[in-house]
Parts: C-alpha cells; structure tokens; sequence
C-alpha cells in the first residue's frame, strides 16, 4: 500500500469513527441515527455542536444525505469529512475548516512537567460537573448525558491535579482504532499536560490500538507537539439562514 493509500485508509477510519461517535451522543438522547454507504446522518436535529451527517466516502454528493436530514430548523450542520463539497448552493457555509490527525501505537508519550491523575466518569453528577468544566461554566447546553456513560465504546475521562477537576476528554473505540475529542483544560490551564495526560490514558484503556481525531488552531499545535500527524482536511458546514 502507498503513502498516499495508507493516508487515505486512516482518514476513512478516522471518518467512520467520529461517526460512531456522534452515533453514540444522539443515542444518549434518544435520537436514531443511520450509516448508509457513503454517509452518517440523523432525520433528526442533533445535540449542540454535533452534525447532522457525517460523509464517510470521498464519493459521497450532496443528495445521499441532504434529502434525509431536517434543514428546516435552525442548526443543521454537515461534516465533510474530505473536504470534497461544495454546499453553498444548497444553503450552507462554510463554518470552519480543520485536520484529521493520527498518532500510531506504541509510540512514547511526550514526558511534562505536570502529569494529571485520570480517572474515568462514571456517575451522573460527576459527569454534569465535568460538562460545566468543559463548556467553561454554568448555563452549559445539553450535550453529555447519563446514558453515554453506558455505552461500551465510551470512555469520559476527568483529569485532576489532586483533587481539583482540571480538564478532561473524550475516548470513543471503534473501525480498529481510538477517537479523542472533547479535550479541555480548565480556565485555560495546562494543555501540554492535558493532552499527554489523555494520550496516556488511551495507551491504558485501550493498549496497542492508534488514536485518531481532528483539530485546528491551537488544539492541532498540541496535538502534533505529542505525536499526532495530520492527516489531511475536512470541512464543517452550517445551514445559513439569511435575516
């Protein structure tokens, strides 16, 4: 297999992973979701920050999912997982670009200065704390439910420096491979250590299996700083709904 094959495969997997894993969100909310052969998509409105369908195919054109997703109400977002599409003319705009990353088994984590101690959410209350730490506060919207912590896929890890909750993410297992997202660190602390720390706590939960992700900004900088390279791009779309 070619570089360029390998690069391919891994954003592929990468794709139907985070799928899953907006699978699994709108499951926790009670919302029924489908893979079909070249796309994810919900008929229903998806949780805050989450997509209304994911392509999993580089093929994949706007009437395998457009026709079954609601773009009536407000919030119908596309994940275009190869930056392939151009729905302007059914409505959309662009909403931000960003990378696929990749970080293979076996490979050491980035020693700091700062290590956090990980310890998974398993109970509904500590899960509402940690949502409000990750939406930065109160008012935090309805995203993160009890239901997910059931899911065997799922893993939502806090990360504390003694007994203070200091940042967290998420671990989703699927395709042969570990999804990170939702990393965070409280009021901007530490997020070398955070990630180090996340990186680690996959290594333990989930031995001998890569991670995978997409970032921007930022966040993209830290990851590719402990061991991550990217992948190539991807594009999140936002239905525009002129005033």
């Amino acid at each position: 297999m070619t570089s360029t094959e390998t690069t391919f495969t891994r954003v592929a997997a990468a794709a139907r992973n985070n799928a899953d894993w907006c699978a699994s969100v709108c499951r926790s909310h009670g919302i029924p979701s489908t893979f079909g052969a070249t796309a994810w998509h919900s008929a229903h409105r998806t949780p805050p920050y989450y997509p209304d369908a994911v392509t999993l195919d580089p093929d994949a054109v706007p009437t395998d999912f457009l026709p079954e997703i609601d773009m009536a109400s407000p919030g119908c977002s596309i994940k275009d997982s190869f930056a392939a599409l151009d729905l302007t003319s059914d409505g959309f705009v662009e909403l931000f670009t960003a990378q696929w990353i990749h970080r293979p088994a076996g490979i050491p984590t980035t020693p700091t200065t700062s290590a956090l101690r990980t310890e998974r959410v398993t109970t509904a209350a500590r899960l509402r704390d940690w949502q409000a730490a990750w939406h930065g506060g109160d008012g935090s919207p309805d995203v993160f439910r009890p239901a997910l912590l059931d899911d065997p896929s799922v893993l939502v890890l806090a990360l504390h420096d003694g007994e203070d909750l200091c940042g967290g993410a998420v671990l989703n297992h699927s395709s042969g491979m570990v999804g990170l997202s939702n990393l965070f660190a409280v009021d901007s602390g530490d997020l070398a250590a955070a990630w180090s720390s996340a990186i680690t706590a996959a290594a333990n939960h989930f031995p001998g299996l890569p991670l995978v992700g997409y970032e921007h900004g930022d966040d993209l900088a830290h990851a590719l700083a402990g061991g991550f390279t990217a992948l190539g791009p991807l594009r999140v779309w936002l239905m525009h709904r002129p005033s």
